[in-house]
C-alpha cells in the first residue's frame, strides 16, 4: 500500500533545494518517483531512509539535467543593482586592465606619508638594483617594526 502523506511529507523537506520555478515539479517527481520504488519494491518494507535517499537522487538528476541543457542568459539582460535601479548583466563583468583606482589612491596616499629612505629602496628593488647592506638593515628594520602581532 502506497504511503501518499508520506512521500508528500518527505518531498516538501526537499523540494526547496530547486529554483524557485520547479519547486512544485521537483516536489511531484518526487512523490513520483518514490511511488514507483515502493511498487518495485515487493515486500520488502520502504523506510522513510530509503524515501530520503529517493528525493535526494531525485534532486541530483534534477541538478544533472539543469547543468546539461545550461539555462542561457543573454548578456544583454536587465538585473536589479541593489540600489533600485537596473544594469545590463554585462557591465558587471569586471575588466582585468582596469585600474582600481581607489586602491591606486590609497598607495599613493601611503607613499606621501611614507619615509623617503624607504621610497628609495622600494625603487632600487623595482628597478632590479641590489640593495646595500644598509638598505636590507633599514627594510628589515621597518618591517619587523610595522609587522602586525598575530594572535
Amino acid at each position: 500500500m502506497l504511503d501518499w502523506e508520506k512521500y508528500s511529507e518527505v518531498a516538501d523537506r526537499f523540494q526547496y533545494k530547486a529554483r524557485f520555478d520547479d519547486r512544485e515539479d521537483l516536489r511531484h517527481n518526487i512523490i513520483m518517483r518514490m511511488a514507483e520504488v515502493a511498487q518495485r519494491n515487493g515486500h520488502k518494507p520502504f523506510t522513510e531512509g530509503a524515501m530520503v535517499r529517493v528525493a535526494s537522487y531525485v534532486v541530483m538528476e534534477y541538478w544533472h539535467t539543469e547543468k546539461r541543457n545550461g539555462r542561457l542568459i543573454s548578456l544583454n539582460t536587465e538585473i536589479g543593482d541593489g540600489e533600485g535601479d537596473t544594469i545590463e548583466l554585462i557591465d558587471t563583468i569586471a575588466d582585468d586592465n582596469a585600474i582600481d583606482l581607489e586602491a591606486w589612491l590609497d598607495a599613493r596616499v601611503w607613499l606621501l606619508g611614507c619615509p623617503k629612505r624607504l621610497v628609495e629602496i622600494a625603487h632600487k628593488k623595482v628597478s632590479g638594483i641590489a640593495l646595500t647592506k644598509t638598505d636590507q638593515k633599514y627594510l628589515e628594520r621597518y618591517r619587523q617594526k610595522h609587522q602586525l602581532c598575530l594572535l
